[in-house]
C-alpha cells in the first residue's frame, strides 16, 4: 500500500480508454476496499461500470457479505472476486457460488506458493494448490490466480504455477501478475496447448498503462 504508482486520477475515462481499445473485459480492484475489508470505491465502480456498455467488468477487493455482492451485481458488475473471505471462511465461498452460479470468481494471490490475504497483508497458512483441491464442482465462473512477487514487476507470468493450479482445481483461471509484452501471453498460450479450456483468460495492468502491450494485440494472440 506504501508503495504505489499512479497512472491516472480519472478511472472512468481510463475505463473508457480501454473500452475504446478493445478490451473485451474490465478487472477492477479496489484496494482501499480491500485493506478495509469493505468497498470503499463502490459509487466510482459503478459508473466505471456504466462507461463500459456492455462490457463485463468483474470486481474484487472488500467483498466479505451477501448484501455487497446483491449491490454489486444490481450496479450490472458480473463477477464477483471472493479473496479474503473465501479463504478465511470456505462455507461462504461455496454458499455464495451456487448462490450466485457464474457470477463469483475465487481470487487467490499466492507468495511463494502459499494464500496471502487482506491485501497481501497476511499469510493464510495454506497453499494455493491444497485450497483449490475441492472445488471442481461448484459453479464458479473461475478463478484469477495472482502470483504476488510478479505483480507490477514486468518480468512475465508464473506460468508452470498457474497450469498446476488450474488443473488441481479443474476450473478455469485467469493468469496474473506479471504479464509485460506479447511473448508473454504466447508463453501461457503454449502451456495451455493442451488444455484450452482451462485458460479464460489474463490480466494485464501496468503493461497496458506504461504502453509495452497492446489489449487488442493480446486478445487476438490469445483467440487464434
Amino acid at each position: 500500500m506504501d508503495d504505489s504508482t499512479v497512472f491516472s486520477s480519472d478511472p472512468v475515462a481510463m475505463a473508457t480508454h480501454w473500452k475504446d481499445q478493445g478490451a473485451r473485459r474490465l478487472h477492477i480492484v479496489d484496494l482501499d476496499g480491500a485493506f478495509a475489508g469493505m468497498p470503499r470505491n463502490g459509487d466510482l465502480i459503478r459508473d466505471m461500470v456504466a462507461a463500459m456498455g456492455d462490457v463485463p467488468v468483474q470486481v474484487g477487493g472488500g467483498i466479505r457479505s451477501e448484501e455487497i455482492i446483491e449491490a454489486y451485481l444490481a450496479a450490472g458488475v458480473q463477477g464477483l472476486i471472493l479473496g479474503t473471505q473465501a479463504i478465511n471462511e470456505p462455507d461462504f465461498l461455496h454458499a455464495m457460488a451456487k448462490a450466485y452460479p457464474g457470477n463469483i470468481i475465487l481470487g487467490l494471490d499466492a507468495r511463494g506458493g502459499v494464500v496471502a490475504t487482506e491485501g497481501w497483508d497476511k499469510e493464510a497458512g495454506v497453499t494455493a494448490l491444497d485450497f483449490v483441491s475441492d472445488l471442481s464442482e461448484l459453479p464458479l465462473a473461475g478463478i484469477v490466480y495472482t502470483d504476488i512477487d510478479r505483480d507490477g514487476m514486468m518480468q512475465g507470468l508464473n506460468v508452470e504455477a498457474t497450469l498446476a493450479l488450474a488443473k488441481a482445481a479443474g476450473l478455469p483461471v485467469i493468469a496474473s501478475g506479471g504479464v509485460t509484452e506479447l511473448a508473454d501471453l504466447q508463453v501461457l498460450k503454449a502451456a495451455f496447448a493442451q488444455s484450452p479450456e482451462l485458460l479464460m483468460g489474463a490480466i494485464t495492468g501496468r503493461a497496458i498503462y506504461e504502453g509495452t502491450l497492446d489489449v487488442a494485440a493480446g486478445q487476438a494472440l490469445l483467440d487464434a
